[in-house]
């Protein structure tokens, strides 16, 4: 009997070997034939074409446009694109020290970061930079960061608008480390709290820096804050796991469809500390490295995850070098939390009719098991143990922060109330009325799905000269459309107000003094501290 099994496997194995091999060459040969044709093509385009052409240019068109069918972290770095954007992972590079965002061609300083270059050259949040030494921003359309860069102690004279002013500075450049821990501290005798912003190179040593400074002035207990942390380095997310938890222990594994990407990560250090309790705080905007710190804790039932659902991130990516300096950032796995969950949210496989990655529904989401029997699921991120809804962003409050206005509300604010110092600001039900004005007399535009495809139908009409036609009645949509939205700015001003004065705080007292506000006044650091106090609600959670 065993000989006949050995003999009807054999051949089954083969077949299944020369399938693989078939597939193979036919993928090959797919390849290189379409490689051809687009070689063809590229030179007679290149060579024919009425005006002149740039090829690079094309090109670089051409390769993007292709990945944009993929996921949106399958990207391509042509040669300037390395030098320009190139992460520097740990941590330290020369700069002047602030977050920049560049829209409309208008350059605006979004945060200065405490006691570096630009925050010693008097650059405040809500500034627009509109020359840089001889270069004015409005001629210069390529990475603005790039008029930044040079040596330490290198002088760089900026001119800049500030509420209707110009005002000129110099910066002069330094060294800048971002720190993955921006702040640490105790919210009573015992709790202690950590904010992991980042996962670079330092990420680690900084939380456990933290965490024995925290032990050593008395706490018996720590929340580790991931929200709104995108990231970062996989092994960092390890470390930081492995100082609650012991050798050996698996944090994540990455499967590929190439055998060389599958990876398990362990742990490989001595812990800081097994049993101390622990809170993870997350929310709709950590993702990849936070989420493998909360899911695999959550996993292990080393620590209570409280927040609102994270973002579902569950994919890999590695640099591949190609040829002339340029780089090819490819997704090549997913990764998996110890109980076996990938929690990616978005299946970039499968599109809906606008081209958008479908996200998968709660109806077909996976039941997995923690190491203690506790039940939890897989796609759609990391689903809190304590789910808090009011910590959930609305899609009013989502538009206002894409969109700057609550940031350009903060800037407004600071001028006229210039002398508010390290107090708290109390917004009263004047001030959110006059919120409102300002985003009626800014002409705000929310971007919602529903706006945009009216804007859109408007467009359409235009070109086919039948906006006349409709323009009563997409003028009184829009109306609707606004009366629609002022009422949903009412519905959520709690949760608005509570993202306004977070601003706010920060144009006085930088990051530092919103996270000592945090320590005192979060909603999800209340409720985590209400936790770890009592001791039988922690245990009972992660069944203990």
């Amino acid at each position: 009997m065993n000989f006949f099994k050995k003999k009807l496997i054999i051949p089954v194995v083969a077949s299944a070997f020369l399938f693989i091999g078939t597939s193979f060459k036919d993928d090959f040969f797919e390849i290189a034939k379409q490689i051809e044709i687009f070689t063809t093509l590229f030179k007679e385009l290149n060579r024919n074409y009425v005006d002149e052409t740039n090829p690079g240019e094309l090109m670089d068109k051409a390769i993007k446009g292709m990945l944009a069918n993929l996921d949106p972290y399958t990207v391509y770095f042509n040669e300037q694109d390395v030098v320009r954007f190139k992460i520097n992972n740990t941590g330290e590079y020369t700069g002047i020290g602030a977050l920049l965002t560049r829209k409309e061609d208008k350059l605006i300083v979004k945060e200065p970061y405490k006691d570096f270059p630009a925050d010693k050259a008097g650059l405040k949040a809500g500034d627009e930079i509109i020359q840089v030494g001889d270069v004015l921003l409005s001629d210069f359309k390529d990475e603005a960061s790039q008029l930044f860069k040079g040596a330490k102690n290198t002088k760089i004279d900026v001119k800049y608008m500030r509420q209707g002013k110009v005002n000129t500075t110099q910066i002069i450049l330094d060294e800048v480390e971002i720190k993955s821990v921006p702040f640490f501290g105790k919210v009573d005798d015992k709790t202690g709290y950590i904010v992991l912003s980042h996962f670079n190179k330092k990420a680690s040593v900084e939380t456990k820096e933290a965490l024995e400074q925290l032990k050593k002035e008395g706490a018996e207990r720590i929340i580790l804050d991931v929200r709104d942390n995108p990231g970062g380095l996989l092994n960092e997310a390890v470390n930081i796991c492995n100082l609650f938890v012991p050798k050996n222990e698996i944090i994540v594994t990455t499967k590929s469809k190439i055998e060389k990407h599958n990876s398990t990560y362990k742990t490989t250090k001595d812990p800081v500390d097994t049993e101390i309790p622990l809170i993870i705080l997350v929310n709709g905007r950590s993702a990849s490295a936070s989420e493998i710190v909360a899911g695999a804790l959550q996993d292990l039932d080393r620590a209570v995850v409280v927040g609102s659902r994270s973002f579902g991130k569950g994919l890999v990516q590695r640099p591949v070098d190609l040829t002339f300096g340029t780089q090819l950032k490819v997704t090549i796995s997913r990764y998996y939390t110890p109980s076996g969950r990938c929690i990616q949210a978005l299946d970039y496989s499968r599109k809906d009719k606008n081209g958008m990655a479908i996200k998968t529904e709660e109806k077909n989401f996976n039941a997995f098991k923690t190491r203690k029997g506790r039940t939890v699921y897989d796609g759609g991120g990391i689903q809190p143990d304590v789910e808090m809804e009011e910590t959930k962003s609305s899609p009013i409050t989502n538009a206002l922060l894409r969109n700057d206005g609550i940031f350009n509300y903060a800037t407004t604010y600071y001028y006229k109330n210039p002398s508010l110092g390290n107090q708290i600001p109390v917004l009263s039900d004047a001030d959110y009325e006059d919120f409102k004005q300002f985003l009626k007399a800014q002409k705000f535009s929310f971007d919602t799905e529903t706006e945009l495809a009216l804007k859109n139908t408007l467009a359409v009409a235009k070109k086919e000269k039948l906006d006349e036609s409709i323009q009563a009645e997409y003028q009184q949509l829009l109306t609707a459309l606004q009366k629609s939205e002022n009422a949903l700015l009412d519905k959520n001003q709690k949760e608005i107000k509570k993202l306004m004065v977070d601003e706010i705080i920060k144009r006085y007292q930088y990051q530092e003094g919103l996270y000592q506000y945090y320590t005192k006044n979060n909603s999800e650091i209340k409720k985590a501290t209400s936790i770890l106090s009592t001791n039988a609600a922690y245990r009972s959670i992660l069944k203990m």
